[in-house]
């Protein structure tokens, strides 16, 4: 018997940082079919390629199951990770060509577990160049940033924001949800 098809999921992610280090934001736009949801977070104190990397693991993360996603990013660090270094890494013991520990290598970790679960085709779009899904994580990693500041410091964020069934995506929207809404057809994780 033939194994069913998997879900087909697009998936935008973008990370924000203002001052880097400093306080970081990141968003993610996931749709599939008809389906849509919005995921924020962010950190007091990171870098940009810190939440560049979490927007990818905590998008993958959403999925309730295995999935075929296409995924956009606008990151050259993380399309230049997964394409070129990290099979390296792994062979050299999470160690550089030149042999020094890999920077951020929890979230490189994490990433490679989350890509391991999922069929992923991995696209780099140039950020703030009209394309409406990048535009749109865009502005909810910079909702993650305003999350933290209005927070204090030391406080993360995550968040959803609008999620829906049907219809698409403003870009810059800052609509909340204020209930929970079933969201996909099997493969996104409810809010």
């Amino acid at each position: 018997m033939a194994e069913p098809a998997l879900p087909v999921v697009s998936m935008w992610t973008d990370g924000a940082c203002k001052g880097n280090p400093g306080v970081g934001g990141w968003g993610v736009l996931l749709r599939s079919g008809v389906h849509e949801r919005e995921l924020f977070g962010g950190e007091q104190q990171t870098t940009n390629n810190r939440m560049e990397l979490t927007a990818v693991i905590q998008g993958l993360g959403a999925l309730t199951r295995r999935s075929s996603v296409d995924l956009r990013i606008d990151s050259t660090y993380v399309m230049k990770g997964i394409q070129s270094w990290m099979a390296g890494w792994k062979r050299n013991g999470w160690r550089t060509a030149a042999g020094a520990p890999v920077k951020n290598e929890d979230l490189w970790r994490a990433l490679d577990a989350a890509v391991a679960g999922h069929e992923v085709r991995w696209t780099w779009v140039k950020g703030h160049a009209g394309d409406l899904g990048n535009e749109r994580a865009d502005a909810l990693a910079n909702l993650g940033v305003d999350q933290v500041r209005a927070g204090g410091a030391g406080h993360a964020v995550s968040g959803t924001v609008w999620p829906r069934t049907t219809g698409r995506s403003v870009p810059g929207s800052r609509r909340r949800a204020t209930s929970r809404t079933t969201v996909p057809s099997g493969s996104l994780n409810r809010p």
